[in-house]
Order: structure tokens, then sequence, then C-alpha cells
């Protein structure tokens, strides 16, 4: 007998629910802009639900999700070249956000986000799941390249990161 529709909505609302902090992470670091995060995580909730029944259980949902919402938030940034986006020191942070707040106030936060909104998506995903504390081989699976490749990626972003990002720079 097959899942019913209640049954597979109300299994992913509780599986987005539980994943929640994947999915504004990326609008995060995808887009500065509050309205446009917003817009941002509702879209990778949305093509996430679509995806859903296609769920395949023996890969975890995380890396799933982190997959789909990585594909929407690259498309968002393509799409989103012409308009207007503003600078980090522009940004008012959402109420209530203190903790968004004294990380932007701290100036090695602050430069890790101007190189990291420098970057090409891809290398942004990279640097993201990195940060996340992913294994080279969640990386691998989730942005569909090979774990070598990984290596070699984060190696020459961890150089990049001391090169313009170190004190007195």
């Amino acid at each position: 007998m097959g899942v019913t529709t209640q049954t597979l909505r109300e299994r992913f609302r509780h599986l987005l629910e539980s994943h929640r902090g994947i999915v504004l992470k990326i609008a995060h670091t995808y887009s500065r802009n509050v309205e446009d995060r917003r817009d941002l995580a509702q879209e990778i909730s949305t093509q996430a639900w679509k995806a859903f029944v296609a769920y395949d259980e023996a890969r975890t949902f995380s890396t799933w999700l982190y997959r789909i919402a990585l594909n929407v938030a690259i498309s968002f940034v393509r799409s989103a070249e012409s308009r207007h986006t503003l600078a980090l020191d522009e940004i008012d942070s959402e109420p209530g956000h203190d903790l968004d707040r004294q990380r932007e106030s701290d100036d090695g936060v602050r430069a890790l986000y101007r190189f990291i909104d420098r970057l090409d998506p891809l290398h942004r995903a990279l640097l993201l799941l990195y940060l996340d504390e992913k294994s080279q081989r969640e990386i691998a699976d989730i942005l569909g390249l090979s774990e070598t490749n990984v290596a070699t990626k984060i190696g020459r972003l961890k150089q990049r990161v001391r090169d313009e990002i170190a004190p007195g720079n």
C-alpha cells in the first residue's frame, strides 16, 4: 500500500524542520539582503518538497537537502546578478538576531564574510560545507565532485584565506 500525500507531507515537514539550520545557513551565505534570504529559504523549501517524492532513504536527509539547497542557491545567485546587493556594511540584521550582530562586529568574521561574498557559487558552497565540518566524502557527494577534487579545492581555498584574510592584509 502506498504512502498517502498527507503522510508524505507530514514526514517532509518533520524532516525539514529538523534540518532547518541547513536552509537558513545556505540562505544567509548566498544572500545578504534580509528579504532575499527569506525568498531563497522559501524557494529551497519549495524545491525540496517537489523533489521529496524521489528522495532515496539510503542517503542521509541532510546530504540530500544540502545538495538541493546549494543548487537552488547557486541558481538564485546567477539569476540575481542584475539585482543590486548590499555590501555587508549596509545590512541591517533582522530584529532579534544579536548573534548575527555580534559576529558581524568581529573584524575577522567580517573579513571572512567579504571573502565568501567574492567567491563563485561553487567555491562558496565548498567553503560553507568545509566550515560546517562535513567530511571530504560528504562534500564530494553533495557537490557531485570527486574526493580528490574536493581535497584540492579545499587546500587552495585555505591558502587563499591565509593570503587574503591573514592579519596585516
